[in-house]
């Protein structure tokens, strides 16, 4: 019987204490710190007077206040925005990052906020076509550690070179200097950012909408550090939120003239 109350004692002690740390690590939000890249428009630019601006900053300002929570917005070269939201420079990504396998296994996503596909672009007149043998010796610029760069190297690096950079201005200035034939991007960004620019006017797309989930991910969602439920789903009730009341149509309506929500 002594053996019996000790085990139901233990047993009680350790449930308490596993209540406790649950509780201890639920945290109030007033204030939110995301990190966003500034350098990937009209998604996310930064203005020569040092404003950030894009449609990822509107969608985080406008979940920050109907969260009712202070946001203050943290500026991050891509390659290293997964190690310092995971050393806590910031709690939150928003910077049009697909949900994908692989990083679900350093960080939790919420819902997608938008999703649209992937394409290339070619210089007007070039004949280039994305085949195999259309690509065979060609060079393709994405932005490294992107779902785009995984896809071309895992589908066409036996065929095509791959240039790689570390913002998508960089690659777009590339094209413009001749040194690759193709880039891969987000389309939506690559007709913003580049080919409705006087830069890009002599570029085109080529080729087909590449959207396949493997590759491409479930569309963009918000990244978090592993664990912290709450502010998850803090999140994922204002996404709801702002796609119910309108908030949401009146961003994408500001930057897109269609769904950039996708199906």
């Amino acid at each position: 019987m002594k053996k019996l109350i000790s085990a139901v004692f233990v047993a009680a002690l350790a449930i308490g204490t596993t209540l406790g740390a649950a509780q201890a690590d639920t945290k109030e939000w007033t204030k939110v710190r995301i990190g966003v890249e500034g350098a990937y428009p009209p998604f996310s630019e930064v203005t020569p007077d040092g404003k950030l601006i894009g449609f990822d900053i509107d969608i985080a300002n406008a979940l920050c206040e109907e969260m009712k929570v202070e946001c203050e917005l943290i500026t991050q070269d891509w390659d290293g925005i997964i190690p310092a939201l995971n050393a806590r420079k910031y709690d939150a990504i928003i910077a049009s990052m697909s949900i994908t396998d692989e990083r679900r296994e350093k960080v939790d996503f919420t819902i997608k906020y938008y999703n649209t596909p992937a394409k290339f672009v070619r210089k007007k007149g070039s004949g280039i076509e994305i085949t195999e043998e259309g690509l065979k010796g060609k060079v393709v610029g994405v932005q490294r550690a992107t779902i785009h760069d995984m896809f071309i190297s895992e589908v066409y690096g036996g065929v095509a070179e791959v240039k790689r950079y570390g913002s998508q201005d960089e690659a777009y200035l590339d094209m413009v200097a001749g040194r690759v034939d193709l880039l891969l991007a987000d389309s939506v960004a690559l007709d913003g950012g580049f080919l409705q620019t006087d830069a890009g006017k002599d570029y085109e797309f080529v080729g087909p909408d590449f959207n396949d989930p493997k590759h491409f991910g479930e569309g963009a969602g918000i990244a978090l550090r592993k664990g912290e439920a709450d502010l998850l789903q803090m999140f994922n009730t204002a996404i709801e939120a702002i796609r119910a009341n309108g908030t949401y149509k009146a961003i994408q309506d500001k930057y897109f003239g269609f769904d950039v929500y996708g199906s």
